[in-house]
């Protein structure tokens, strides 16, 4: 039985996980990153980065489709989905390489294990080798989530997928059903009925995208319908019959209950958080629905053990999850690192058309009792936007009538979730609509369009 002692000890090394370790080990802190499964987490190796591997096949085909349109020919277009797959696995190993060497190379201790909190400042870690000790003074818990699972519908692998299984597909889906339209679902919708699946999205709230600003989520709907997507909104699914390369699927809209034969389902509703195991409600720490109890610097209720990311709670974003880490490991280093706001934390989803948001929507800040102004900008009206052939998207902004503050902005088109950080620097650096009338965007960009989205929130747009 090996002992070790460590300033901090990170369990999980996903996103926030091994960006806390590196940032520990810069400051001079000495540190182990225990991780049970893959170096990099779900971010890495089943969610952010293979997803958008695939989704990028997908958009080239979609463009492949459209080639006439751009004074281009294609002829016998189709795909090879065992290749998309491979090249997306591929992109994902790559960068699960890349955190081991980030890892070594700033010293930090890679531990591959189960670890448990045994006691304060002590972590027990079982190994292929056996069990190893490990005491520290701090704890970081970053063990992210995994799909949650409803009763009666639960994956199987086969016929019912969950995240993973939809990103190493044994066959192509002839018929799907995507229950939950958020990112998630979303995405994966979007990738699938892009290639050919008839595809149908069921979302229980009342509009799809149900994070997003109500305008957004409208337009995004009206986007998809174009394409074919079937929606259905204010719709459950109460239960699945599995039979022999079918599912049928009973699904509840307006109290009536109807049945539809689909031949894959993939199941987005939600995520739970991995605490099971790691010793936390022995230890006192407070656990609610599954995820952490922390405070705005991420600490728990018991001293020396902090919870960053997805099992910290919402948002469920792994750029939330690495600044945590940063903001961890400076405070265990005696440092006094500002408190990471959410709402200045941007949200994108990379269906197609994109979305992306941060800060307030426009009913959250009437419901915060703003007086607002509100902008609009349509890519119809953005030069680059049609040079692309992209004319179909809105950029919106939100702000606060009295002071000028820039309250929210919320964006759909192509390449949002680029343009978004321009308006996340804005809402850190506490920029004015002022200030942002008075820059001067480049021509012709896409970028042009959240200039002229401010200059409308108080009637000087020009360009539409």
């Amino acid at each position: 039985m090996a002992s070790q002692s460590f300033d901090m000890i990170v369990i999980g090394a996903g996103p926030g996980g091994y960006v806390a370790a590196i940032r520990g080990a810069q400051l001079g802190l000495k540190v182990a990153c225990v991780e049970r499964e893959h170096m990099g987490g779900i971010c890495l190796n089943w969610g952010c980065i293979p997803t958008k591997a695939l989704l990028r096949s997908s958009e080239i085909f979609h463009y492949m489709h459209r080639a006439k349109e751009y004074g281009l020919s294609a002829e016998k277009i189709g795909f090879d989905l065992d290749a998309v797959v491979k090249r997306s696995r591929g992109v994902a190993k790559q960068l699960n390489s890349g955190v081991t060497h980030l890892l070594k190379k700033n010293k930090v201790t890679s531990i591959m294990g189960d670890a448990t909190i045994t006691a304060k400042g002590k972590v027990s870690v079982k190994t292929e080798k056996g069990t190893e000790e490990l005491t520290a003074k701090n704890i970081v818990v970053a063990t992210g989530a995994r799909a949650r699972e409803l009763p009666g519908l639960e994956a199987d692998g086969d016929l019912v997928w969950t995240y993973k299984a939809a990103l190493q597909p044994k066959r192509m889906p002839k018929k799907l059903l995507v229950s939950g339209s958020g990112a998630i679902g979303i995405e994966f919708a979007s990738f699938y009925h892009t290639l050919g699946a008839d595809t149908t999205v069921v979302e229980v709230m009342d509009r799809i995208l149900p994070v997003e600003d109500e305008e957004i989520s409208k337009f995004a709907k009206k986007q998809f319908e174009k394409q074919g997507l079937k929606i259905r909104e204010k719709t459950m699914v109460k239960k699945l019959d599995r039979g022999q390369g079918k599912v049928t699927a009973h699904i509840e809209q307006n109290g009536k209950t109807t049945t539809e034969e689909f031949d894959t389902v993939i199941s987005a509703v939600g995520i739970v958080g991995n605490v099971e195991g790691l010793g936390l409600e022995e230890l006192g720490v407070k656990v609610e629905r599954t995820h952490v109890v922390t405070d705005k610097h991420c600490r728990t209720g018991i001293e020396g053990v902090y919870a960053i990311g997805d099992v910290a709670g919402a948002p469920w974003l792994a750029h939330k999850a690495s600044h945590e880490g940063v903001m961890v490991a400076e405070l265990i280093a005696g440092g006094h690192p500002h408190a990471v706001d959410p709402d200045s934390i941007a949200g994108c989803t990379y269906c197609h058309p994109q979305v992306a948001s941060v800060g307030l929507t426009e009913a959250q800040a009437k419901e915060a009792g703003y007086k607002i102004k509100v902008g609009r900008f349509p890519f119809i009206g953005n030069g680059k936007a049609i040079a692309l052939g992209e004319p179909e998207g809105m950029v919106k902004t939100v702000f606060d009538e009295k002071t000028g503050a820039l309250l929210g902005a919320h964006m759909v088109g192509a390449e949002v979730t680029e343009l978004i950080q321009g308006y996340v620097v804005g809402r850190q650096l506490e920029t004015t609509e002022e200030d942002l009338m008075n820059t001067v965007f480049p021509h012709p960009t896409l970028s042009e369009m959240m200039h002229e989205s401010v200059l409308d929130a108080w009637g000087r747009a020009i360009h539409y």
